[in-house]
């Protein structure tokens, strides 16, 4: 396991970017957007935004869904439970993810989640091919209101999305519409995480332990403070929830794309007392994009290994899940990559708390 690494600047809040010029056709007013996002991109690997057109009633019935179907019995739940699905699909009860051995389990991560991503049917060519990631999802059928409402999220987030890449394409020179090519069909995935009401849970020192993530980049939407980004001097600065605003953090794929230009910062989740939802959209590129260092922007070194856009993915999550795990022992899954070119990206330190 690599070690964290502090990066950018000594930065003490997370700044706050306008993205609405994105949507116009002034081209010098999206210009200077792109600035913005190319500064904060590249000394903080955080901003958030504000102006994404994303409606407030939109985000209100995403966090009622959420309730709604934490809320169910845990047998109700495990009706969709994640390993049911060839595609990754599904409920992750507490205990599933993370490097959790089972043998502490004061160390138990005590989220639980629900994970889905774009809308495939059962015969679309790469899930039968059998890309894990690409399928249908599992929506519970006692909830009918949830498909309708998050998947609407979820189109709504990702076409922000579409338009975050193309603030990110014009930050670093490239024409607007450069990572369109790869965003055809990407496997980007939607959680919705719960951090049930714990008093215990202000005891321990972070809920997630600092990591990286490794997409491209993540839009989050949060209801309670808890996240904390990590400085060029190894301090931890709180990242509290700005009313009417996206967090963006920068993924390990445009670290690698940008040959380090724009940072993947560090960050984890403080333990909070209170009950907390986090819905977090990891913007990825499709399923066979070669990620590696565009030339552009190698000037000697190539400072990062070139992979699969697709394969990584599931390598790490591979790595990370009981299910997956279990299938990778018993002979029945393989690890798409090395293990050392696994742990290469996606830094993790120690696990979970």
């Amino acid at each position: 396991m690599s070690e964290i690494e502090a990066k950018g600047t000594a930065f003490t809040s997370i700044p706050v970017v306008d993205i609405a010029p994105l949507f116009s056709d002034d081209e010098a007013a999206k210009r200077k957007v792109a600035a913005e996002m190319a500064e904060a991109a590249a000394n903080v690997g955080f901003l958030y935004v504000k102006g994404h057109n994303i409606p407030p009633e939109m985000i209100e019935r995403l966090e009622a869904r959420a309730a709604e179907f934490f809320a169910l019995p845990e047998e109700r739940k495990m009706d969709h439970y994640i390993g049911k699905s060839r595609a990754h699909r599904g409920y992750v009860p507490t205990g599933e993810e993370g490097f959790y051995d089972g043998t502490n389990p004061a160390k138990m991560d005590k989220k639980e989640a629900f994970d889905l991503s774009i809308e495939l049917p059962e015969d679309d060519p790469d899930h039968v091919t059998g890309y894990r990631m690409l399928g249908p999802n599992q929506w519970p059928c006692e909830l009918p209101e949830m498909r309708r409402d998050v998947y609407a999220y979820y189109e709504a987030a990702m076409a922000l999305g579409h338009t975050i890449f193309k603030g990110f394409a014009l930050a670093l020179g490239l024409s607007e519409n450069h990572f369109e090519q790869w965003l055809t069909k990407p496997p980007s995935q939607l959680r919705l995480v719960h951090y049930p009401s714990d008093p215990a849970r202000a005891v321990a020192e972070w809920g997630i332990s600092a990591h990286t993530d490794y997409e491209c980049f993540t839009i989050l939407h949060v209801t309670a403070p808890g996240l904390q980004v990590m400085n060029a001097k190894g301090d931890w600065i709180e990242a509290p929830p700005v009313e009417g605003a996206f967090v963006i953090n920068i993924g390990d794929m445009l670290e690698a794309l940008t040959n380090g230009r724009f940072i993947a910062t560090p960050h984890r989740v403080r333990n909070v007392a209170e009950e907390r939802f986090s819905f977090p959209l990891f913007c990825a590129l499709d399923y066979d994009t070669l990620i590696e260092p565009l030339p552009q922007f190698v000037d000697g070194e190539k400072r990062y290994p070139p992979y699969v856009a697709g394969g990584h993915l599931v390598t790490q999550t591979m790595r990370t899940f009981r299910y997956l795990k279990d299938l990778v022992a018993d002979g029945t899954l393989e690890l798409p990559e090395s293990e050392d070119h696994a742990t290469a990206f996606g830094r993790r330190e120690s696990e979970p708390a």
